[in-house]
C-alpha cells in the first residue's frame, strides 16, 4: 500500500492489471508497484489479481478488479497538464487508441476512464483574468476535441 495520504482507487471489472500496464506504457514517469491476489474469501476466484498499486507523475493509484458492479463515467476524469503541444499530441494519440475522442480536450480510453489532456499554457492564460480574451479562447475550444494551443492562443490574442 502507498504511503501517500490519499490514493485514487480505480474500479475495473477484471482488467485492472492490463489497464495499469497500459498506463505505465503511456506515461514516461510511471511505474507499477505491488500486485495482490484474491484468496479463498473471494469474491473473485482464488489467484485472480485483486489490486495493482501504481504511480503516474508522483500520483498514487490503485486498480481494483472488483467485478461488473460499477463503471467509470466522465463525471470523474484524470487531468494531465502538458508542457507542449507535442506532449498533448503524444498523450492524445496513445490514450485514444481503442478509446474515444470527446470534446474540449476530453477523451475516454479503451478501459472507459476519462482524461483531460490540457496544455499548461491554456490554464495560465485562463488565470490571467482577462474575461474577454478568456471567452474568445473558450469559444475556440468548444468545438475542438484535441486541444490545439496555436489556435487557442490566436483566439486569446484576437
Amino acid at each position: 500500500m502507498s504511503n501517500d495520504k490519499m490514493t485514487t482507487c480505480l474500479w475495473f471489472d477484471t482488467h485492472g492489471e492490463e489497464a495499469v500496464d497500459f498506463y505505465v506504457s503511456v506515461f514516461r514517469n510511471a511505474r507499477k508497484d505491488a500486485v495482490s491476489h484474491y484468496g479463498d474469501a473471494g469474491p473473485m476466484p482464488k489467484g485472480t489479481v485483486m489490486t495493482v498499486m501504481f504511480e503516474i507523475n508522483g500520483q498514487s493509484f490503485m486498480a481494483l478488479n472488483g467485478g461488473p458492479h460499477f463503471k467509470f463515467t466522465p463525471a470523474i476524469s484524470q487531468m494531465v497538464m502538458c508542457d507542449s503541444q507535442e506532449e498533448v499530441d503524444l498523450l492524445w494519440s496513445k490514450l485514444t487508441a481503442g478509446g474515444q475522442e470527446v470534446q474540449c480536450g476530453w477523451l475516454t480510453d479503451k478501459f472507459g476512464l476519462s482524461w483531460q489532456i490540457v496544455p499548461r499554457e491554456f490554464m495560465e492564460l485562463m488565470k490571467k483574468g482577462d474575461a474577454r480574451r478568456a471567452d474568445n479562447m473558450m469559444k475556440a475550444m468548444m468545438p475542438m476535441k484535441k486541444l490545439d494551443m496555436k489556435v487557442l492562443k490566436a483566439a486569446y490574442e484576437a
